[in-house]
């Protein structure tokens, strides 16, 4: 475990589609030549969303191994530490050039020109408007991975590669356009909304989408560029926007291996729980585990004040996880109710979404597993000084990084002895979620923070967030005690809007030495996320909903808890482990591990050596636009930039 997981094992279930030349150039193929079969502008549409979807090859290496990773939803080491594959950038950049915003674009010049020709359905309109909304969300996609892309591609024309300000002015323009301009008067004939997988073209729902879009798009200025931001999400709000779980944008995923297959299906991937996502949610809320689990779990549930085993010879000290350093051999006292519902706890196979991924091995339910003790590796030998770790109802995240030579004698990041994800996200049967209305509440309340004219006040918007995804986990039982909660989680926020105290220097916990059972005490430390306002604030109304957001958006939007941590530093990200240098983050080092940066972290995925061997002028325009070298650790236009 040097690396806790190493990139190669990462390339074994990532074999690579061809990508050519032609690939590219397709951006300046002309959308209309189009067959007769393919001239119906709700096809576009529906080819476009089904693709966006992602397949299983797309999914595994965008979803999961960028978006998950660098949104710390998952513990893999890619964009978490600065590192990228050009052979899974060139996978998605194909996706976007060949089909997925190529048949968007389709789609509204030829409602163009069915309606310049007066050649209309009395639907028509409405289809372009909602093609047009739809394009918005696959361009903010795009343009939130890479940066500058061109606003006028796949028109038939040679596209010029416009700057992130750009892009973004342009898309919310669009919104603004399109959503104005949608008939909700309109009856759509009987056939037509099967061929949208997410509203089954009920307009009323576009437009909410598109007001909800248009408001997260704004958010993402408010650092750059807050009187834009400002005018645009207000206007946005004074609208209808995604309100109740009834009107999320969602699509429903199905088995098998097509673009509507499961983002987070294949079997190999882990899906473990993050160390980021964790020290949010121990202690959050104040919720009695014992209230949350059945009786057989009780008695694994340890007092609030405990840390757990220190095992100081098999984990990393030398990252600003507040936790480094010990195995919690137990149960936390109280939890965020979400944790139980998303992450199933190590060995309780009698829970039917506890996951057994992968099927063809016992991985899943192997919950012992040794710490090496001595140089000799007692599974190749058969010494038995080796400690043998039992992980069954023991609750763990893992950070990240080079844990050196602790790591190669620590087998636990094991998938048997972590928490993973429900089985019920995992199997194809779930709809993914594109917007959720707990995000409309949450960038509601962030702009009654910053004090822009909003139709809910702060508090109100802020617990109507946590009450929708409280009722999207099924745990609205403990919704009362969770809001008035004063409590503070691992990194130093509680939930009650009007508890702003800071928590205390540190915290006098109890621990058991790993090796020789003697008790002890350590000054937990609350870590400072230097990032935000100096690293001197953890309980402010702002962090408050940064970290609701956070846990409300998993696991399906990790592309969002990326961008807001970029735009934002917030949630406190730890700092994966250096007991080694890391190659792709060369500003973190041994002697700044307790600080965080904006160096420490993937701001970006590099466009692919395809596009820049193949199209070298849009390549060295696209760069000129960026505003840095086009390297993962350049921000991007919105975001942080030290």
């Amino acid at each position: 475990m040097k690396n806790i997981l190493k990139r190669s094992g990462l390339l074994l279930g990532a074999s690579m589609l061809a990508f050519s030349c032609s690939d590219f150039e397709e951006i300046n193929v002309d959308p209309t030549a189009a067959t007769a079969e393919q001239v119906q502008v709700e096809y576009f549409i529906n080819n476009s969303i089904g693709g966006a979807q992602q397949d299983p090859h797309i999914a595994e290496r965008v979803f999961v191994l960028y978006w998950k990773d660098a949104g710390r939803m998952d513990r893999i080491g890619t964009l978490s530490e600065g590192f990228q594959s050009d052979s899974w950038t060139s996978d998605y950049y194909n996706g976007y050039v060949s089909a997925w915003l190529r048949n968007i674009t389709t789609g509204i010049k030829i409602a163009d020109d069915q309606i310049a020709a007066g050649n209309v359905k009395e639907y028509t309109n409405n289809l372009k408007q909602v093609a047009r909304i739809w394009r918005v969300y696959i361009m903010s996609e795009m343009t939130d991975n890479f940066g500058p892309i061109p606003i006028n591609g796949f028109q038939g024309e040679n596209p010029e590669y416009n700057n992130v300000k750009d892009v973004y002015y342009y898309m919310l323009s669009e919104l603004k356009e399109a959503t104005a301009e949608l008939d909700l008067t309109i009856v759509n004939p009987g056939g037509l909304s099967d061929l949208d997988p997410a509203y089954g073209y009920d307009y009323g729902k576009w437009k909410k989408y598109g007001n909800s879009l248009r408001m997260r798009l704004a958010m993402r200025l408010s650092e750059v560029d807050a009187s834009k931001a400002q005018e645009e999400f207000e206007d946005a709000a004074k609208g209808e926007y995604i309100s109740s779980l009834a009107d999320n944008f969602k699509v429903q995923e199905v088995p098998g291996w097509n673009s509507y297959t499961g983002v987070m299906t294949r079997e190999w991937n882990n899906q473990y729980l993050s160390t980021t996502l964790n020290n949010l949610m121990i202690g959050l809320g104040g919720v009695p585990s014992h209230d949350q689990l059945a009786a057989d779990k009780h008695s694994s549930i340890k007092p609030a004040n405990y840390i757990g085993l220190k095992y100081e010879d098999h984990f990393t000290s030398k990252t600003n996880d507040p936790s480094a350093g010990f195995w919690f051999d137990g149960l936390h006292n109280t939890m965020d109710p979400r944790a139980y519902d998303l992450y199933k706890i190590p060995g309780d196979f009698n829970d039917p979404n506890f996951n057994k991924y992968p099927s063809w091995s016992s991985a899943a339910t192997t919950t012992q597993r040794p710490l090496i003790v001595g140089e000799q590796d007692n599974e190749e030998n058969g010494e038995t000084n080796d400690i043998q770790v039992e992980a069954t109802n023991s609750w763990n995240a893992m950070v990240g990084g080079d844990w050196g030579a602790k790591g190669s004698n620590n087998r636990l990041a094991y998938p048997g002895t972590l928490p993973r994800l429900s089985h019920k996200y995992r199997n194809s049967e779930a709809q993914r979620i594109f917007f959720g209305s707990w995000e409309s509440y949450f960038l509601l309340a962030e702009a009654s923070v910053r004090g822009w004219d909003v139709p809910i006040g702060g508090k109100e918007a802020y617990e109507m967030g946590i009450t929708e995804s409280f009722e999207y986990s099924g745990v609205s039982q403990h919704l009362s005690a969770y809001l008035s909660s004063q409590d503070y989680n691992r990194a130093g926020t509680s939930v009650s809007w009007t508890h702003t105290a800071e928590p205390p220097a540190t915290v006098t916990m109890n621990y058991i030495n790993g090796y020789t059972g003697l008790p002890g005490t350590v000054e937990f430390k609350y870590p400072d996320n230097t990032i935000y306002k100096g690293g001197a604030v953890k309980n402010d109304l702002l962090t408050k909903i940064i970290t609701q957001k956070f846990i409300a958006q998993t696991p399906w939007l990790p592309l969002e808890t990326w961008s807001d941590h970029r735009r934002l530093g917030l949630p406190f990200f730890e700092n994966p482990a250096v007991e080694n240098p890391l190659p792709d983050l060369p500003a973190l080092n041994a002697s700044n591990f307790m600080t965080n940066s904006v160096k420490f972290y993937g701001q970006r995925l590099k466009f692919p050596s395809n596009f820049s061997n193949n199209v070298p002028d849009g390549y060295q325009q696209a760069v000129s636009q960026l505003g840095g070298p086009d390297e993962v650790l350049t921000p991007l236009w919105w975001a942080k930039q030290n």
